[in-house]
Parts: C-alpha cells; structure tokens; sequence
C-alpha cells in the first residue's frame, strides 16, 4: 500500500500505481495534514489580509482584492480560462500518471485543498476515468497551466473523459457514476493548476522507455560487433577503470557479460585487425554518456515527484509564500540534456547499421550473397539516417528560449513541456533505429555460423528470427521492420541477465 503525501514515489512505484498493481491511498496522517492546511486557508479568506491567489485575483490581476462573496466563481473562472490548449490529446496514461503525481502532491498539506477534492480525483484514477489533455499550450510556468487545467475540468463538470478508447463528455460520464460536480472554494482552482505534472508525467514516461532502451542499445551494440566480427578488448575492465564514469563502467561490464562463452569471439581473437571504428570501440563511451544523462533526470525526477510545486504555499493561517517552486526549469534542462543522450544512440546505432553493409571480414555486401539483382539490406539504413536526422532536429533545447506571458508578469518561463514532448519524440524515433540495427545484426549472426555466440545473444537471435526470417532473396521488409518495430515497444527482447 502506497500512503499518498507521506511515501516516497519512485520512478517504478509511479508506474505500478498507474497500472494497478500498486494499491495507494491517503491514511489519517495524510488526512490529518490536509484538513489542517484546509483551516488555514479558511481563516485567511476571513481576514482582511492580501494573499496572492486566495483573495487576489492571477498573475498581472494579483493586485486586486476578490471579496469573500466571489472567491468560489473566481476558482472556477481559472479553471475555464485556462483550459486553453490545443493540438492532439495526449496518451491517456500520461493523463493518469498527471493526476497521480498531482495528488501525492496535494496530500503533502501545504496546498489547502479540500481532502473531498483529493478523494474525488483518486476516483478518476481507480475507475480509470482519464480526462483529455491537448498536448500544446502550456510554457512551462506558472506550471503547466493549460495541461493542468483540462486535466481538472471535469471536477466541476466541464470537458472530457477517455472511458476505454472513446471521449465522452464530463457530464455524461459523472451522472452515470452519480457523481455531482464539485464547487471550488478558495486557493484550490490553483492549487490543480499550478504545478510541473504534464512535465513530469512526460519526463516518467521517457525514463521508462529509456531506461530499456539503453539496455537494448548494449544488445543491438553487441550483436553488431558480433556480426562484424570485432574486438571485445575495448571493453576491458583495467580499461574503464581508469577513467571511472558511472555509464562508461557499468556499459562496459555489459559488454563483457554480452561476450561471455562466445565462440565467434574467441574464433578470430589472433587476426591482423588493428582496431575497429568507433561505433564500435566507443561503445562504452558513447552509450555511457547517455546513461550518466538518464540518471541524472532520473535523480531530478524523484525529486520532483515528491515535491509540492503548486503556489502559494499555505504555512500558517497568517502566511502563505508566492514563489516559484511551480517553475519548470530544473526538469527542462536535464530534459534537453536527455534528449541529446537519446538521440546519440540512435546516431550511434545507424553507423553500425552502415558498416554491416559494407562487406567487410567474411560478410557479404548488403548482407545479402546475391547482390545486384537483389538490393539485401540497402534501403532500411535510409530509414535510420532520415531518423537519425530527425533526431538532430529535435534537439534543439526548447529549455534555452523563453517568452514573457501574462504582461510580463511572468517574465521567463521554461517551456518544458515542449522538452517533455520532444524527449519522447526521439525516443519514439529510438526505438525504430534500434529495431532496424537488431535486424541487420541478426542478419550478419547468420554469416558467423557455425559459431556460436553467448547464451543472451543466443536467445535474443531466437527471438528475433520468431518475428523476422532471414534475409534470402529480396522481399518487401516493410513487415519485417514493422515486426521488428513492435518487438521492441513490447520490450520482449530479453535485456537483463547475470
């Protein structure tokens, strides 16, 4: 059982929660902390004194006073005139794990929210009634405004639901589970939009994907090596040792683990190879750098998971700070950073592709042994090279441009959001440049038989040649690389062992 506002997410519990293995729900001691932050909030609107966001109007607006007879409508008015986005709706479990993080926020007590309001958003989580999301509009400070607020729509009976792959309207989906819409009362209109939960469900999103893809890019490294017929001494442990990042050693012990046992190693270790080009030495490096990038936006988004990022913050029924924790910049730099990191190991992974082709050391051109009236594997290295580019162009690191909103209130945003998006853009482009290297090294396997190869390697062909046939004479590959595509979002290629 996860205790919201009291436990620790971690990147892992976050996504048992939002697949329901993983029980949460609020204890007294939560409870306790937000009825208590609620009392605040209640003596404040009370008192004649002038608190941003509670009894003040937003942003440039902050320097008029809302009478206590208003302070309902004006929460509501925030919501509806802020619900602003546009574009696609975003993947419904991003929807999910925003509304996840958005309450084990609130349960920490300083956003003084109704404990009913919480209670009537982890209802949407259990029923798995996920509201629509436009995956553009949001700057990424005030937090994630627009995002946040169709997110929260239908608590007062506005906007949308997924319900399974259909959208039906709030209203529809709330009468049918006798469900009223709420009234917001004070501070919590911005308590729901105010925060960095589109970001942060984004940049969980891409940690998960990532985090198996970096595995999979050592596998698709090593079999290529294999396939070619290259050195396993760069990745020697005195080697690393001497030049100790985290990545760098925990990537080359990967390598040696990969080559264990392996025949078709051991067979050509006395050849007059000096070294072999750097996609493939440089492994290690290369891959390594990636990885000390994905921890680093790892250990920030725990943080951040178990953060309060909404504003202000309500201390005491006599003081509630106007900060800045709402701003996204902590998760977009690392973001930009990470996109970088995952777009090198698709670059990296193309140039194996390439030298495969090559017909080099006992392998035939094109991976094919009839070449010319047959193209073999010519044409899907164009697919990884349009990728690859693709990639580059989305790096360009949105956390590096800002522009002023709301008058000039808020002067420099984030735009993280659009990091978060592109991160998982290029993660998406990851996946098929990695599919495709698979392929290819599965190919080249077939030209070091009878040698055999380490007992992972082994059983990562096997599966691979259950979806995709080795490559005889020419035919059409657009199936094998779709097949290829899936194996790899489905994460059945086997990329932990011992």
């Amino acid at each position: 059982m996860f205790k919201y506002g009291i436990d620790q997410l971690t990147l892992h519990k976050v996504q048992e929660i939002a697949n329901g293995n993983l029980k949460a729900s609020i204890n007294d001691e939560a409870k306790e902390k937000i009825i208590s932050c609620r009392k605040k909030v209640e003596i404040i609107t009370k008192n004649d004194k002038v608190v941003y966001g509670i009894n003040t109007g937003f942003g440039p607006l902050c320097d008029v006073q809302i009478s206590p007879e208003e302070t309902n409508q004006l929460q509501k008015n925030l919501l509806i005139t802020h619900a602003v986005g546009v574009g696609n709706n975003i993947d419904k479990q991003l929807s999910k794990l925003m509304m996840i993080c958005k309450v084990h926020a609130l349960c920490q007590g300083f956003s003084g929210v109704r404990l009913e309001l919480i209670e009537r958003i982890i209802y949407f989580i259990e029923n798995d009634l996920l509201p629509t999301v436009p995956e553009q509009g949001s700057v990424g400070a005030s937090g994630d405004l627009a995002p946040l607020s169709h997110l929260f729509l239908p608590l007062i009976g506005e906007g949308d639901f997924w319900v399974k792959n259909e959208i039906l309207s709030a209203k529809e989906v709330l009468k049918k589970h006798n469900l009223k819409p709420l009234e917001l009362q004070a501070k919590e209109g911005l308590g729901l939009i105010n925060g960095t939960q589109f970001i942060l469900a984004h940049t969980i999103t891409g940690l998960l994907k990532m985090e198996y893809l970096l595995d999979l890019a050592d596998i698709s490294g090593a079999m290529s090596i294999e396939g070619y017929k290259g050195s396993s001494s760069p990745f020697r442990e005195e080697l690393h040792r001497i030049r100790p990042f985290e990545g760098s050693i925990k990537v080359a012990e990967r390598m040696r683990n990969l080559f264990k046992d392996s025949q078709n190693i051991t067979s050509h270790e006395n050849c007059e190879r000096v070294q072999d080009p750097y996609s493939m030495r440089c492994i290690p490096q290369v891959h390594g750098a990636s990885r000390n990038a994905f921890y680093h936006l790892l250990e920030l988004a725990e943080i951040e998971m178990n953060s309060v990022t909404d504003n202000p913050i309500v201390l005491s029924d006599t003081e509630a700070i106007s900060g800045g924790n709402f701003h996204g910049q902590p998760l977009a730099m690392a973001l930009d950073y990470c996109s970088i990191a995952a777009s090198e190991l698709g670059n990296i992974a193309d140039r194996r592709c390439y030298l495969l082709l090559e017909g080099k050391y006992g392998l035939p051109r094109l991976l094919t042994k009839s070449g010319g009236l047959n193209s073999g594997f010519m044409i899907p290295q164009y697919t990884t090279a349009a990728l690859v580019t693709e990639n580059k162009s989305l790096c360009f690191p949105p956390s590096a441009d800002s522009i002023p909103t709301s008058l000039g209130q808020e002067d420099h945003v984030s735009m993280g959001s659009i990091s978060g998006r592109q991160f998982n853009q290029i993660l998406g482009n990851l996946e098929k440049i990695l599919a495709i290297e698979l392929m290819y090294a599965a190919q080249a396997l077939e030209f070091r038989r009878p040698n055999t190869f380490s007992e992972i390697i082994e059983k990562n062909h096997s599966i691979i040649r259950e979806k995709v046939d080795k490559l005889e004479d020419d035919r059409l590959l657009k199936d094998d690389i779709n097949n290829m595509i899936q194996l790899v979002k489905t994460k059945k290629l086997i990329v932990k062992y011992n």
